[in-house]
């Protein structure tokens, strides 16, 4: 399946290049609710949030309510479980945690147990973000010494879902390297979705042969993939 990435900052719809530079930027907000809300389902990030330099919740808000039947996961600088409700009552149908997880360079199992105890796991989502094969948290600004499979095996209990995000091939348009996928897809029974510079309509295929659903952003909004669905 796949699945389009609404990334926002600075109010604006945005695309970035491994999170840092900016390419693409987009305020006609009604062009793409229209085009993304034919989607079973749609991804929300608030990169201000996740960078700690503001918010655009309002704006998910907004978009949630405009996506109608689209079924909304959404992030970006979800601190604590407040954190989390508060993306709830804005409409978010699952929310996506991530930095949070990891607690003085360790995974944060406790953390994660409490999230599924007061949420339930359906409607919770991981992000595993790897730079150099190593999960990077904090708007990908900070590395640890963390594998994603073993950050994967530990949480496995307390999600419905993995959001893995390929960050040396974010933006790129290079494509997402299919092997590395396969190795997490043996990972984890849970749902896998995976990010990372994902161009095409062979990629995405080859991906759902394997069980897992694809989140893209660059290549709808560069017109790479044409006028999907």
């Amino acid at each position: 399946m796949l699945i389009p990435s609404i990334d926002l900052m600075g109010g604006k719809i945005v695309q970035l290049v491994q999170g840092e530079k900016k390419a693409l930027e987009f305020e006609n907000f009604s062009e793409w609710i229209a085009r993304f809300s034919r989607y079973p389902a749609v991804q929300l990030i608030d990169l201000d949030a996740a960078m700690g330099k503001g918010s655009n919740r309002n704006l998910i808000a907004e978009f949630c309510r405009a996506l109608g039947g689209a079924a909304t996961q959404a992030g970006g600088g979800l601190r604590t479980a407040d954190d989390a409700q508060r993306m709830f009552d804005s409409g978010a149908a699952k929310v996506i945690i991530g930095s949070s997880l990891i607690k003085d360079g360790t995974i944060d199992v406790a953390f994660g147990e409490s999230l599924s105890r007061r949420f339930g796991v359906e409607r919770l989502v991981f992000a595993v973000d790897a730079r150099g094969g190593h999960v990077a948290i904090h708007g990908w600004k900070t590395s640890t010494e963390i594998a994603p499979a073993a950050m994967m095996r530990q949480l496995e209990p307390f999600c419905s879902a993995f959001l893995y995000t390929h960050i040396d091939t974010e933006g790129l348009l290079q494509g997402i390297p299919l092997d590395v996928i396969r190795e997490l897809r043996g990972q984890t029974a849970r749902r896998l979705i995976a990010a990372g510079g994902i161009r095409s309509q062979e990629e995405i295929d080859q991906l759902d042969q394997m069980g897992v659903d694809a989140v893209v952003g660059m290549a709808i909004y560069s017109g790479l993939l044409g006028r999907l669905p």
